[in-house]
């Protein structure tokens, strides 16, 4: 299925659900992960919810059935989602919110918050509650790993390795400082490999460390993609690091956190709507923190297939829709 023909999909769900939940307008369901980082309490989250004028519904979240399964479950009862977690959470709801069409909204309470951080939705929960009842609706991209939906990025190499050494536990006890202490862990057992990146015509070979296709802005606790990288340009930035060792990369962090590693001739950096990466050998592949596909790997963008509540203050693009 292309991008079209998903739109027409979703555009479609979209109008039936609208004409059926005309009585549950401001009804919300809300989806609060218990083990994120700072706590994930429905009722909590709930109270706020209702506070700032939404009526949630709270399934049981104790039952057998995923994030996506619930959305699936409750589309008809409900005009948005409200998601109390972390990028994994969001990532988790990404394809029921790509079938069902229904809007979403996030209470970041992860680690990361790397796709709240590009929206502009701020870190108090109350705030955020009230961007979720009364937020303006913003249309922004979604990309497909091997057709696995992500917000923020995908990569392999160092970042897969970095996923596999942050767990649950040095997230709640560190943090966003678990990402440096995770990174120290993996820094000394880091080894480049080989990728052929294909976008479009053109296929550049690289010996890398990491290489890092991203959809939204953020990532990595508040890295950045790019310095004109944005969730809804309809474009896939990519970037390889063709570091010689350690201090090499460690030189390139502070230009990671900017955005402007490109300048550096350490970094390749291309960009486009579909990428394709090989590897002589399968690796893993890791979209927003969970590692979810292997090489070869196509990933795709998926322009403005989905809507968030986001601050009335937040920037508009002014990108407009890629041709075709």
């Amino acid at each position: 299925m292309d991008a079209g023909e998903r739109r027409l999909m979703t555009d479609a769900a979209a109008a039936a659900r609208a004409e059926a939940a005309a009585g549950v307008a401001g009804r919300a369901l809300l989806l609060a992960n218990p083990r994120s980082r700072s706590g994930g309490d429905p009722d909590t989250v709930a109270g706020l919810l209702r506070d700032a004028g939404l009526n949630p519904l709270c399934p049981d979240l104790s039952k057998p059935g995923g994030t996506a399964d619930l959305i699936r479950a409750h589309a008809a009862e409900v005009d948005r989602v409200v998601l109390a977690g972390g990028d994994g959470t969001m990532n988790a709801a990404a394809p029921a919110l790509l079938e069902t069409g229904l809007p979403f909204a996030i209470i970041p309470l992860g680690t990361g918050n790397d796709l709240a951080r590009t929206l502009g939705i701020p870190e108090d929960p109350a705030e955020a509650a009230r961007i979720a009842a009364t937020g303006r609706l913003r249309e922004i991209d979604v990309g497909l790993a091997n057709d696995v939906p992500f917000f923020n990025v995908a990569s392999l190499g160092f970042g897969v390795d970095l996923t596999r050494a942050l767990t649950g536990d040095a997230k709640r006890r560190w943090g966003k400082l678990g990402y440096a202490v995770a990174g120290v862990r993996v820094l000394a057992r880091m080894r480049p490999f080989s990728a052929a990146i294909r976008c479009g015509d053109t296929v550049v070979r690289s010996r890398t460390v990491h290489v890092a296709v991203g959809n939204g802005r953020h990532y990595g606790g508040g890295m950045t993609v790019g310095e004109r990288s944005e969730i809804d340009d309809g474009r896939l930035d990519v970037f390889s690091l063709e570091v010689g060792g350690v201090w090499s990369l460690l030189r390139l962090l502070p230009s990671l956190r900017r955005g402007d590693h490109g300048r550096w001739h350490e970094v390749l950096t291309v960009e486009g709507s579909e990428v394709e990466i090989r590897t002589r050998r399968r690796r893993s592949v890791n979209t927003d923190g969970e590692i979810t596909t292997r090489t070869p790997v196509v990933f795709r963008v998926l322009h403005r297939a989905v809507r968030v509540h986001v601050p009335e203050s937040e920037a508009v693009s002014e990108t407009t829709p890629p041709p075709g």
